[in-house]
């Protein structure tokens, strides 16, 4: 890369760590490349971005943005992975490196709160997005729900006992 290159993609990359909320930190070492095409597929899958980037590229990135703290786990062969849901980067990162030996998640950053590899373990066991908006969802139809068979129940009720008047009615007139 030259000069240019390096300002277009430290700029870039600027941009896009100022418009999400959580960044993963990992150290990539060894990844063959169809390794890391399988690992991109999952991010992009779960709506994540992934990125190789020299560490000092990357600390020229984090400066003015909200990840600052991120900057010691820049050493060594790194990457970062960042998404506005926070627990699809995390659940996307953290899968991969159960099947990886070559990826190890080092730590992230939701918002200005540094985490450690724990706490993005920990945020990767969390429901997704999609699922508290549907359990949410759920919880508030319920009760419509329930409601709406309270009021049918008596006019139910009073159908079944008109039948068993008419059944009982055809049975003495036979």
């Amino acid at each position: 890369m030259d000069r240019t290159e390096k300002r277009e993609f430290v700029a870039e990359l600027n941009q896009a760590l100022q418009a999400t909320t959580m960044v993963v930190v990992a150290r990539n070492g060894g990844l063959t490349v169809a390794e890391a095409s399988d690992l991109r597929r999952k991010m992009r899958a779960s709506g994540s971005t992934y990125k190789v980037a020299k560490n000092r590229l990357a600390h020229l990135a984090l400066e003015g943005t909200q990840f600052g703290g991120l900057m010691p786990l820049l050493k060594g062969p790194t990457a970062l992975a960042w998404s506005t849901d926070p627990v699809s980067v995390a659940k996307a990162a953290v899968e991969f490196a159960k099947t990886n030996e070559k990826f190890q998640v080092m730590g992230g950053s939701l918002g200005t709160r540094a985490l450690n590899a724990d706490g993005i373990k920990a945020l990767a066991d969390l429901p997704s997005l999609d699922v508290l908006r549907a359990g949410l969802l759920g919880m508030i139809s319920t009760p419509a729900t329930r409601i709406a068979a309270i009021l049918q129940a008596p006019g139910g009720q009073l159908a079944r006992v008109f039948g068993a008047y008419a059944r009982k009615d055809e049975a003495l007139a036979a």
